[in-house]
Parts: structure tokens; C-alpha cells; sequence
């Protein structure tokens, strides 16, 4: 049984300039597709590793340079969200699928309680582990964080007929203090449609990252979703770099400072 990683794997977290200049902090919960070698990939070929059930494409590379552009602390989790979601509270249904979008995943079929604790204690609690940690430092030094969750949506999903119409949307559960002039200043754009907790809600129910590291916090904390066929290569990802470094300053920028501190 699946108990530990082995040498040479991944360890569950990257961090790109854990003393970055900028308040913000960027995460990727669903940056990567790897896959412990134990798990023997899940009973899955590549292919399906590698689509959006599996990974949030184009995302590892956009916050890779959304980090560099801003000199912005960057968390992202390497492993496949089908070994364990990370963005899901423990013991939550999807957090481990055994049928994600139309595949089974033989490797998540009848788990017992046993192995679905390792992977929670082998990759999701050190990637929060070390995503608060990151989060507690900054406090300690009296730096600002601003919290902003990067994901990426497939164009269509399911049975659904319609193909998704937003290139990108902002999500947020109870605190929308960021949210709302991060919409206006995305509404401004002339080429985007731009969707307001589209194709997702947060939720305490069904999400981690912003519930647990920003509102718990009390810190300023968005959702990022971009549509993936809009993150297709390098090219695509540095236009939403570039686009995404100039917005979000302006947001923060556009918040009356009252509001802010709250």
C-alpha cells in the first residue's frame, strides 16, 4: 500500500521566491499531474492524466511567470488532483474520485480508510503544512497577503452542450472586498467575457485553499479560473501573465484603504 514517497519523486509543494517583494501570494493547488510511483498511475494511460481531470492546464506555467512579473511567493502542488485533490477538504467525496468526467480511476476504486489517510498525510497535509507556514512567516514580519488561487477550467464539461462563453472568472465565498474591483477592472477589457463565480462557487463544503488560508485569515483572498484553451502554450500563458500583472495591482490599488484592513 501506497505509504510514503520514494526517492527522487516530488516533494508536495514548490515554492518559487518565498521572499518575494509583493503581497501577493500565488497558489496552485492542481499544478501538476505526477503520479506516485507506487500508485502505479492510477491504472490510468497519460493521456488522461494529462487533460484537464487530472491537472489544471497551462496553470503551473502562468503562475511561474505571474510570479516572476509581480516577485510574488508561489505554492503550487505537483501531483495529480485524481491521487488526492488539495483543494478539497479531507474525507470531502470528490476528494479522491473514483470517477472523474466520464473515466474511471481504477487506482481510487473501494480505497480503504487506511489509504486514503496516506495520501492525505504523504501529500495533502504537508502541502497545507507548508502553504500556512509560508502564510504564518509573512504575518510574523508584518508583510501584507493577498491571496489569489490560480485554476483553470476545460472549455466544456460533461453532457453539458453548450461550451463555457468566460475566458476567465473570479470566485470568492463570503469575501468579495478583492473580488469586486478585480471584476470592474476585467469588465474593462474590451476582448474578455469575464465571469462572476463561473463555472464554480467556493464553498466551505467544497473548497480549501480560500475558506481555509485566506477568510480564515482574515486576508484579502480571490479565485482565479481561466478558461484552458486560452492557456494552450507559453505564448497564451505570458498574455495572461502580462495581463494579470497589470490588473491585480490596480484592483489592490482601487480598494479604499479602510476596506483594505478589514
Amino acid at each position: 500500500m501506497f505509504s510514503t514517497l520514494e526517492d527522487n519523486e516530488p516533494e508536495p509543494f514548490t515554492v518559487a521566491r518565498q521572499d518575494g517583494s509583493s503581497p501577493f501570494f500565488l497558489s496552485a493547488d492542481h499544478a501538476g499531474c505526477a503520479v506516485p510511483r507506487s500508485l502505479s498511475s492510477l491504472g490510468l494511460p497519460a493521456s488522461e492524466l494529462q487533460r484537464h481531470i487530472g491537472v489544471d492546464i497551462g496553470i503551473a506555467t502562468l503562475g511561474d511567470m505571474l510570479s516572476e512579473a509581480l516577485d510574488a511567493t508561489f505554492i503550487s502542488q505537483p501531483y495529480s488532483r485524481l491521487v488526492i485533490d488539495c483543494n478539497r477538504p479531507k474525507g470531502q467525496a470528490d476528494s479522491i474520485p473514483e470517477r472523474s468526467d466520464g473515466t474511471d480511476v481504477p487506482g481510487n476504486q473501494g480505497l480503504s480508510a487506511a489509504a486514503r489517510r496516506a495520501r492525505e498525510t504523504v501529500i495533502f497535509e504537508p502541502y497545507h503544512t507548508r502553504f500556512r507556514d509560508l502564510l504564518d512567516r509573512r504575518a510574523a514580519q508584518d508583510r501584507t497577503s493577498v491571496l489569489i488561487a490560480l485554476h483553470s477550467f476545460t472549455p466544456k464539461h460533461g453532457d453539458y452542450p453548450e461550451p463555457r462563453p468566460w475566458h476567465i472568472s473570479v470566485l470568492y465565498n463570503r469575501d468579495a472586498r478583492l473580488a469586486r474591483p478585480l471584476l470592474a477592472r476585467l469588465r474593462g477589457e474590451p476582448d474578455l467575457v469575464v465571469g462572476e463565480n463561473e463555472p464554480y462557487l467556493v464553498s466551505d463544503e467544497l473548497d480549501y485553499a480560500i475558506p481555509v488560508h485566506g477568510e480564515a485569515r482574515g486576508i484579502l483572498s480571490v479565485e482565479i479560473e481561466i478558461r484552458q484553451d486560452t492557456l494552450g502554450d507559453a505564448a497564451s500563458c505570458r498574455r495572461w501573465s502580462d495581463r494579470l500583472a497589470r490588473l491585480l495591482p490596480a484592483a489592490l490599488g482601487d480598494l479604499e484603504p479602510a476596506r483594505a484592513a478589514h
